[in-house]
């Protein structure tokens, strides 16, 4: 019997019982789909979290000091280090944050007040709606201007605001110099929920003269490892102490990234998988069923001449078919829930071609690798005994 025979074998036995076939089906179908549309959707999180951190830029360098009594970082200091390194460095914004209370009238709200250098806006790749963003000129001056996002204008303006509006932040007058493009919904605790000011004017109101977090761009990606190692420098030049800062990369941190999300994605798809191990026990028990059944027709065609492996061939193609029509379904199943959760959840997510290879491998694998055990069976039995079953 060649391999066309046997197909045809098989073909007739599925056909021939439809819904036990398809019942057997069925959980490698939902396995399938499942290893799918996870490690698709975890693809499609991987893909928005790179995409966040690239707006945010792969060329930045976060620097975290402690300053103490006889050591410390001098904001001028830190911009002249720059420019005498403007070869490898773009660009410097001190960062000084709290929570504060924002008033407008009898409207109130408790925000995040960040102060910022003027080259903030374009380290952030912020947008304004109108006005402008903080000049040197307002750092200089300690002139009182900020900048507010959307949740700050519907919250405490109802959206009607315009710049050369006043707000008080913690009991002090701002007057409202621009208004940012709305990234986050204008919702909460988001990054509309964010007022910016001088950091100059933000050191007094945190009444502290200590600035311990800065953010450096570098004039390229190429450029980030020796920015890091020339703060390393600097920085230890005047700490004498590495634990009295830290230094971090965007790149690093979209390394650890990726490494957390492939590390649950592999997880996930583990989980999955188990449903594909349940599959392949289903079909060996359906084939060890269909074994008993048949066994008169495996002693005819013994008595006829069939052969151990033609025996054997027939039953594990027919395994390997049942797995392999439910995989196929399964990877288009998984293909659509992963489009269609990908579009709820606000993500751009599309089943991975290492996914669908895997799943439809493992599908096979499982039907023929399970279908052994009930092939060999039939192919054992003696012509004599079985043509006396019933």
């Amino acid at each position: 019997m060649n391999l066309i025979q046997a197909f045809k074998l098989a073909g007739r036995s599925i056909v021939g019982s439809k819904m036990r076939s398809f019942l057997t089906m069925l959980g490698m179908i939902i396995g399938v789909m499942s290893v799918i549309t996870l490690l698709g959707l975890m693809q499609g999180v991987t893909n928005y979290i790179v995409s966040t951190f690239a707006d945010l830029g792969t060329n930045t360098i976060s620097v975290t000091i402690t300053n103490t009594d006889t050591r410390r970082v001098d904001v001028d200091d830190v911009y002249d280090f720059v420019k005498e390194n403007s070869a490898v460095f773009q660009a410097v914004t001190p960062q000084v944050s709290g929570m504060y209370t924002v008033k407008n009238g009898t409207e109130s709200s408790t925000s995040t007040v960040a102060g910022v250098g003027e080259d903030y806006i374009t380290i952030s790749s912020l947008e304004l709606a109108s006005g402008r963003f903080i000049q040197y000129a307002d750092i200089k001056n300690r002139y009182q201007g900020c900048v507010i996002g959307t949740y700050i204008a519907d919250e405490l303006y109802d959206g009607n605001v315009n710049p050369g509006d006043t707000l008080k932040i913690n009991g002090q007058v701002y007057t409202i110099i621009g208004i940012l493009t709305e990234q986050a919904d204008s919702t909460q605790s988001s990054t509309d929920d964010r007022i910016y000011i001088p950091y100059s004017n933000a050191v007094r109101l945190a009444r502290s003269s200590n600035i311990s977090s800065y953010t450096f761009t570098t004039i390229d990606t190429d450029y980030v490892d020796a920015g890091k190692e020339l703060l390393d420098n600097y920085l230890y030049s005047i700490m004498k102490n590495e634990e009295l800062y830290s230094i971090s990369t965007m790149a690093e941190l979209l390394d650890t990234v990726n490494e957390m999300t492939g590390m649950l994605g592999s997880i996930l798809g583990g989980i999955a998988g188990i449903s594909l191990l349940v599959a392949g026990i289903g079909i060996m028990n359906i084939m060890l069923v269909s074994v008993v059944e048949r066994t008169k027709e495996i002693g005819i065609r013994k008595s006829l001449g069939a052969k151990k492996r033609d025996i054997m061939r027939q039953f594990v193609i027919e395994a390997g078919t049942i797995s392999t029509i439910g995989g196929i379904i399964g990877i288009i199943l998984g293909w659509i829930a992963t489009v269609t959760l990908g579009n709820a959840f606000g993500l751009e997510a599309q089943p991975t071609t290492g996914s669908i290879i895997l799943a439809f491998g493992v599908s096979a694998g499982i039907g023929i690798g399970f279908g052994y055990m009930p092939a060999n069976k039939a192919a054992k039995l003696n012509p004599i005994d079985a043509l006396r079953s019933e």
